[in-house]
Order: C-alpha cells, then structure tokens, then sequence
C-alpha cells in the first residue's frame, strides 16, 4: 500500500491512439502514465507494451482480451473530465487467479505492471471495469418479437452476441431448472458459452447421469450449432408447459449444450453468408487448426495396447509430447470440461453428409483411408447410433438419390474409419481417455443452410436428439461404497467380453452403458477384494438396471488382484510420460501445459526469451521467474 497510486488524479486528457489497445471501453488517455511513460511513442517502444501485443500468442489464446485490456488500463489510463481513473482491483484478482496457470505454463513471471494493489483501485475508491465493453454486448437483454408468446422460437441464423443473449433468456426464463456457464474461451476471446438443464443446475446429482451435446465445432458447419440454440429453447418452454417427457427428461439427467465449439470459424463463414459459403471457408480456429484433429491421438497407442494381454487399454493418459505442438484453447477447455463432469454420453454435430458414425475414426492399420475399426463397444454405438438415425426422417427415406443415400443401406449409420480414417478427433478421445461415448452427426449435406431451410431441419431433428439423450439411461448405475458406506473413488467397473473399463465418479456413482442381455460386471479397487455379479438386461429395458457394489477391505498383508483381472504391465506397456501402472486406478492426468513446450536445459532461459531480449537493449528481466 505504501506504493498506492491515487485512485483519481487531476490529468490532462489526450486521445488514445495505441492500436494495441483500440477496443478499449475509452476513448481518452493521459500521460505521464502510472509507469511514467510520457508520451505515446515512449509506450509503444515499451517492452510491457510490446508483451500486451503478442501475449494472446505466447498464451496461444487463453485470457484473450482480458488480459490485454486490463494492460491498457495501466499502460493508458483512462482519462475522463480532467480526470485518470484507475481499474478497479477486484477485476485484477479475479483474472489473476483464472489466467496464473497459463502464466506458469510457459515459465513466464506475472507482470509487474499488472501488480492488482500497486496499480489498482480498492472497490470502495472511484474506480471503473476495464472489461465492461468486453461484457456489454452480451448481457443486453433482448426482447422477443412484439405480440409473440415467450416461447416463440426464431428459426434464423444467431451471430455470437445474438447467440449468447437467448442462451442467457432461455436460463432466466427457466432459473429452476437452467443455467449458462462458461468452458473457456476461443482464440479471439469469445467464451464458449454452454447452457445446462437438470433439477439441480450447478451440481452433480448422485445417480444423475450427464449428457453433453457439441455443434459447430467446424465454423462453416452452422446447422448444428442453430439445433442446440433451438433445442434450449424448447427444453425450457416444453418444461414450463408440461409436457411429461421433456420434464422427465431433465429431472433424471444433467444435459450440457454448447452450441458453438469454434465461435471465430463461424464468423469467417458467416461473413460470406449462406449460399456463398465455400466447403472450408471458417472450418477451422483463428490459429487455423482444424479442431476435430487437434486433440491427443490415443488411439494409435490403443491399438498397440490391445495387442498386448493383461495390460490396461482405457483412460490412457495424453503423451508428453502432445503439449509440444499447437493445442488451440478451444481444444483445451474442453478437455478440462470432460476431466471436471463425469461425462456419459455426447454427440458433436457436423454438417456435409446425413449419417451418423461412431468411433473408432482412426483406423487400425494406418495406410489404410477405409477400414472397419470397432471399439470393444461396438454393439453398444451401433445402438446410440440407431437411437438417432432411426426416428430420423430423412436418415430412413429410402431414396438412394438424396442427400446421404450412399449410407443407406447401412442404416444411416457407420464406423468412422469404415467411411474415412482420421487422427486427432474428438470422439475417439472422448472413449478412450473418458467413461464418455461420443458419437458424430452429419446434419446435412448443405454446411451453412440458408434460413428458409432452419425450421424443416429442426423438425427432422428435434425426436433424434430426444431419443438420444434418452439413451443415457440404458445399461446399469449404481454406487460403489466400501462397508462403512463411504463412497469408493475411481473404483473399476469391469464387463467380461467388454475391454474397456469405466470409473466411478467421486461420489461413487457410476453409469455403465450396455446393450441387451446377459453380462457379468465386476468392480474392483486397490486394497478392496473384487466383487462379481451377474446382471440381465431386458431387450425392452429404457432404464438403468440399478448395481450397487460392497467392497470389503483386503487383509493387513500384501494387496492383490487376481491376475486375470489386473490389467497391468509392466516395462515396454507403461505409456509415455511416466505414467502410472495401468491397473491403478489413477486420477486423470492434470494437463501438464508445462509441458507444451520441450523442456529447456537446466539454467537456460525460457524459450520465449531471445524474442523480448533482442527487442530493445533493456531486457525485461521482471518476465523471468527465476
């Protein structure tokens, strides 16, 4: 405090022409700033200047504008009636806390001049939000079209701002049972915005499993992404009027829909609009990543693991060297989503065919661009893939001439790799790395249809995307709980015949999707005996079977598992990283963003250093954390 800035000054007012900071939510500056720059060039020739320009690269989007604007604030206070205002510090801790690990990352010191007591004013001083422009757009309300009941839907096309404002309507209409939170951020700033319908928004409910629903993760594919904002509109009105299904639906499940993957893509293709829009115009990120290739390829390891007995071929860890290359943020945040909720069951919404695939898309043999490559649930995605493609109308015409009609005689429906193989994409990793199946949707052969075409599409689609959230409640539940009743974390849940293991959640609770009929299901922990049961699963059955398991502690000795159910291995199995054995039931791996970059040798500077360093003859030192 003893270094405290006034929280307003008398000043003179001068126009703010710094590029870097051009949308910040002022017009007017004042100099000498709070780092005693005294004029405008003197800024620009700053190293804390030339930081703000870059850092959205250094950080490979995350924090993205905020940081850069909470910058300018410093940098170039704003100045109002003969008057500099500082920040207000409570916005300074609050992106502190969020946007450190991204700093951490990269081996990179907090900067000083974003020091939240030095450079920020308490809440009770005069202060002002430099994130508020940031902010405005998006909780404007807007009001439904004049003499149209609350529940009207508008089949058009949503720009970003629109989009966010009814996701944000639609949770207040239905605050009992809705809510919008946000994932992260795309690499141009724009939040990934998901809204939530369940009995208890905000929370896990014991038993309760958790649906998510993903569209426009390629930006030119829009038809997904209007699905998802019409599918919560109608969700919450079909609540409010009562109809039995949609109620039951959302009192027994926790549905997660985020419309828009990739908000910067979708404004590329939108700029050029529907109809004109090329097959690959705003298909990928601001970092021109294809996000559907972006994340860890796990399954090339699996299909070394499956070759191998006794060793461990689920929830496989992310190499290493993944973080090496270019993870775009969107990838990233959804990465953390699926290692924060105790996913069950997804679908990603595409557009450019009418089918629906399922994992695996990469195929067992690398060379080959087609090739049959099913999961050890093959039975289990052949139903989650039905369940959509047969109360599809236009999926079921039998016209071999329409939009899909290639896939017709197999249903609609087809492993991706059997169609086209590819690494990197978001379903395989989902299976292998999650308790979650993911399956893909082509919506349509038009990728941005035009808005006459909205309302028939929402009509085709609105029972497939009913039935499949139902679909989460097929094959057994239960809770796992040692015999104290105390909830077993991580336990294993284990089918014969099925090589793929799921996990409870840390409540105990877990889902295990099946098909029809006999299975023996076994749950297992470290220092509790094995139990074994035997479950039938009626044909007819659209509810979970309920399973508890009782594991009893094992003796004070060694603890051991049976060996025909330790999938474990030792030496040349062990995966990248340092992993830990297969057969314990570890957390799932914290994204190690440390390791996005090679190691540096010990005592080097990080590898953004000879950059800032060659800039000017003054070093900025203060970047360095040691």
């Amino acid at each position: 405090e003893c270094h405290r800035l006034p929280a307003a000054h008398s000043a003179s007012c001068v126009d703010l022409q710094l590029r870097t900071c051009s949308d910040a939510p002022y017009n007017h500056t004042t100099f000498p700033t709070p780092l005693e720059h005294r004029t405008r060039e003197a800024v620009e020739a700053s190293s804390e200047y030339i930081l703000l320009s870059v850092l959205h690269h250094l950080l490979e989007g995350q924090c993205n504008p905020d940081l850069r604007l909470l910058g300018c604030a410093v940098l170039a206070p704003r100045c109002e009636g003969g008057r500099a205002l500082r920040p207000c510090r409570h916005v300074c801790e609050g992106l502190r806390e969020a946007c450190q690990p991204a700093f951490d990352a990269i081996d990179m010191a907090w900067p000083y001049f974003l020091d939240c007591r030095r450079y920020f004013a308490r809440d009770e001083e005069v202060c002002y939000d430099p994130l508020e422009k940031l902010r405005a757009g998006l909780e404007a309300e807007e009001a439904p079209p004049s003499g149209l009941p609350p529940t009207f839907i508008r089949f058009a096309h949503h720009p970003y701002a629109q989009m966010v404002r009814v996701l944000k309507r639609t949770a207040a209409r239905c605050t009992h049972v809705a809510k919008t939170y946000s994932i992260g951020r795309s690499f141009e700033g724009k939040d990934l915005l998901v809204i939530e319908f369940s009995g208890r928004p905000g929370q896990h409910e014991l038993m309760e499993p958790e649906v998510k629903l993903i569209g426009n993760i390629h930006g030119n594919e829009v038809a997904g992404r209007e699905m998802l904002i019409y599918l919560a509109q109608y969700l919450c009105s079909e609540y409010l009027l009562g109809n039995p299904r949609v109620q039951r639906l959302i009192n027994t499940t926790r549905i997660h829909l985020l419309p828009s993957m990739n908000p910067d893509g979708y404004e590329v293709a939108a700029a050029e609009g529907a109809g004109y829009n090329g097959w690959t115009s705003g298909r990928q990120n601001a970092q021109n990543l294809d996000l559907n290739r972006n994340f860890p390829d796990l399954t090339s390891e699996y299909y070394q693991l499956a070759e191998a007995r006794g060793v461990r071929s689920d929830h496989i860890p992310i190499p290493q060297h993944y973080w090496w290359g270019k993870v775009a943020p969107e990838t990233k945040a959804i990465m953390k989503w699926m290692r924060t909720i105790p996913f069950v069951l997804s679908a990603s919404l595409h557009g450019g065919d009418l089918v629906v695939s399922y994992p695996f898309d990469f195929s067992k043999h690398p060379q080959e661009e087609k090739m049959f490559s099913p999961t050890p649930d093959e039975k289990m995605f052949k139903l989650l893939s039905r369940a959509y493609a047969d109360v599809h109308p236009m999926m079921m015409d039998k016209s071999e001439h329409r939009c899909g009609g290639n896939f017709l005689k197999r249903g609609s429906i087809i492993n991706g790799a059997d169609w086209y193989s590819f690494t990197g994409g978001m379903s395989d990793f989902n299976y292998l790395h999650t308790n979650c199946f993911e399956i893909t949707v082509e919506l349509g052969c038009v990728k941005f249809p035009p808005e006459e075409a909205l309302y028939t599409l929402w009509q085709h689609n609105k029972e497939s995307l009913l039935n499949f959230m139902e679909t989460v409640h097929r094959g057994i539940k239960g809770v796992v709980m040692d015999k104290f009743g105390k909830p077993v974390k991580n336990a294993r849940i284990l089918v014969k015949g099925i090589r793929h293991d799921i996990t409870t959640a840390p409540d105990g609770d877990y889902w295990r999707l099946l098909p029809p009929g006999s299975h023996i299901v076994i749950a297992q922990a470290p220092g509790y005996s094995k139990v074994i049961k035997k479950v039938t699963i009626p044909a007819r059955m659209k509810r979970a079977g309920r399973v508890d398991f009782i594991l009893q502690p094992l003796g004070m000795g060694p603890k051991k598992f049976l060996h025909g159910l330790r999938r474990t291995g030792p030496g040349p199995h062990t995966p990248p990283g340092g992993a830990s054995p297969r057969g314990a039931p570890t957390e799932p791996d914290v994204d190690p963003l440390g390791a996005r970059r090679p190691p540096s040798a010990s005592g080097s500077k990080p590898w953004w250093w000879s950059y800032f360093s060659s800039l000017s003859p003054h070093r900025p030192r203060w970047l360095l954390r040691y």
